[in-house]
């Protein structure tokens, strides 16, 4: 099969996959938010799109499942650099399309996909050459999140390592402006959560791939050479977890960047691979068929999670909980003639709003029984389980 048509195979799956999942969760009260009252350029994108779709959840996650899908083309044509075999190409893409972190950041409201896609876009140009254009966007960028500071740090190192003095003073008035605009949050009491954040750098990659990916950029290290996309994603993935021995890290800033080795993750893996005579290569094969396998485990209950319900005592002691419920619970209000109701709890209003439900009314809508009062309930059922218990009282 051409490699073509390989690639444009994985981007179509990924959009499908993507796609249907958006039919399955509902708004955050955090993405809505972002929707309702935040500034930035996620908040503008996604009411482009909701005013074009209507406010839905595939127009509010579409711009971000595009950008994904941008970030996989590219993902594929950096690879071209350093990869030089067609199945090692198709293979990092492949990786890289179901790492469950990338496809958290693909579904939901806010700022991982665009910060991925912008990188990956500056490494594309600046590695093809085209200068000029990736020191725009390096400046564009900074307009954009504060978490790009990041980039602007790896690549003074990056800099310095190549003697390139133009990028190392671009590079480093960009940090110290970003600094300035931003700021750096160091608050809080001295506090060690350094196995918390490789916790969730397992989420984000699958244990034992981000154990693998912590042996590639080791390897990458001391033996062999170490690209802008090697800087980038090193740097980011050592200072997270330095900074997390004394204080919570916000790691939606640094997992976009850490994220992007994963070709360099593969060329590691077949160069080690294919130095081998075909007898001595079984250990390799096994193990792969079990990271791999692992891999589509966990990004297989990104899409398909609500069965977990079934298995978890507590509902809200699912991980995807705060994406549920909302919009099942929308329709069943509408179903009876109920576009508007006293909701006490805040962060349930504002996720109801985007569903069409207003705050207000004579009605009020809670989630404790209350027997001193005439009550009418609904229940949110996921596979015969009860999962969310609402009253309406009079």
């Amino acid at each position: 099969m051409k490699e073509n048509i390989q690639l444009a195979i994985i981007l179509l799956l990924s959009s499908i996959f993507l796609v249907l999942e958006t039919n399955s969760i509902s708004i955050s009260a955090n993405e809505a938010e972002i929707f309702f009252h935040g500034n930035g350029i996620v908040h503008y994108v996604s009411h482009i799109f909701t005013g074009l779709l209507g406010q839905n959840d595939l127009a509010l996650r579409l711009p971000f499942i595009i950008l994904h899908i941008f970030s996989l083309f590219l993902i594929y044509k950096i690879g071209k650099l350093f990869l030089k075999r067609k199945v090692d190409r198709i293979f990092s893409t492949a990786i890289f399309a179901l790492l469950p972190g990338v496809n958290s950041a693909a579904l939901l409201v806010n700022s991982a996909s665009l910060v991925i896609f912008l990188t990956l876009l500056f490494v594309y140009l600046y590695m093809y050459d085209y200068k000029i254009a990736s020191y725009i966007l390096l400046v564009l960028a900074l307009f954009v999140d504060n978490s790009f500071s990041i980039l602007y740090l790896s690549l003074i190192f990056y800099a310095i390592s190549q003697k390139n003095n133009k990028l190392l003073i671009f590079s480093f008035l960009l940090f110290g402006i970003s600094m300035y605009m931003y700021g750096f949050d160091d608050g809080g009491k001295p506090k060690g959560y350094f196995l918390d954040s490789f916790g969730v750098y397992a989420a984000i990659f699958s244990p034992f791939l981000f154990l693998y990916y912590i042996y590639a950029l080791y390897r990458i290290l001391i033996k062999e050479e170490k690209n802008l996309l090697w800087y980038i994603s090193f740097v980011a993935f050592v200072f997270s977890l330095l900074l997390s021995l004394r204080q919570r890290v916000h790691l939606e800033d640094f997992a976009p960047f850490a994220i992007l080795a994963v070709p360099l993750m593969v060329k590691v893996f077949f160069n080690s691979y294919r130095v081998r005579l075909p007898e001595f290569r079984k250990w390799h094969k096994l193990i792969t068929v079990f990271i791999i396998g692992f891999l589509v485990i966990n990004s297989a209950i990104i899409f398909v999670n609500k069965p977990l319900y079934l298995i978890i005592e507590n509902p809200k002691k699912h991980f995807a909980h705060r994406y549920h419920i909302a919009k099942e619970l929308a329709i069943k209000l509408k179903n009876s003639g109920i576009t508007e109701i006293n909701i006490p709890n805040q962060r349930l209003a504002i996720r109801l709003k985007f569903y069409g439900i207003k705050d207000g009314g004579d009605k009020i809508l809670i989630q404790n029984k209350n027997s001193a009062k005439k009550e009418d309930s609904i229940n949110i059922i996921y596979y015969g389980k009860i999962v969310g218990k609402f009253y309406i009282i009079s």
